[in-house]
């Protein structure tokens, strides 16, 4: 059975098979969830970051989770919000639909999202949670191998746009 739930929180506190790091391009830590990932798992992070040359925009990529609870970390690079003329949500739409795949393709039965792209990158936060949530469920459904996601709000208003979406979309 697949649940797609929210839970507010420091997403580098979950002990789950993968979180997910809305990463910038190179990887190599930043502000945001990103920074708070990298100083949480500690400097091995970075080094394997640097030997794997980046990221494109809503492509994924997979690191040892090193000192966090959770045992995988999968790197998705989000858009930058232009406006929506530039497609953002299809971009937005590859860094769920990218992820899931690969912790499909390693096994990975929890797997924690940030609400990606919403911070610093600009993105609405109604409309990233309703790209998240259709994609996520579009790729768990009834075919797909069990799976619990966790989109994960870092403070009550995200949390709150969250589990709206979540309860609208279902």
């Amino acid at each position: 059975m697949n649940i797609i739930e929210v839970w507010q929180g420091d997403i580098t506190k979950l002990a789950c098979d993968a979180i997910v790091n809305a990463a910038n391009p190179s990887l190599l830590g930043g502000g945001g969830v990103d920074g708070a990932i990298h100083r949480a798992a500690g400097p091995g992070l970075l080094e394997h970051c640097r030997g794997i040359g980046g990221c494109p925009t809503g492509e994924a990529r997979m690191t040892p989770g090193f000192d966090l609870p959770a045992r995988w970390i999968i790197h998705t690079v989000g858009p930058v919000w232009h406006g929506g003329s530039r497609g953002e949500a299809a971009q937005l739409a590859a860094c769920y639909r990218n992820t899931i795949a690969l912790a499909q393709a390693h096994d990975i039965r929890t797997i924690a999202f940030p609400a990606i792209s919403c911070g610093v990158y600009g993105y609405p936060p109604e409309a990233a949670c309703t790209v998240a949530v259709r994609t996520c469920r579009e790729m768990t459904g009834d075919d797909a191998p069990p799976v619990s996601i966790r989109l994960v709000a870092y403070d009550q208003h995200m949390a709150a746009v969250l589990a709206t979406v979540l309860a609208r979309e279902d």
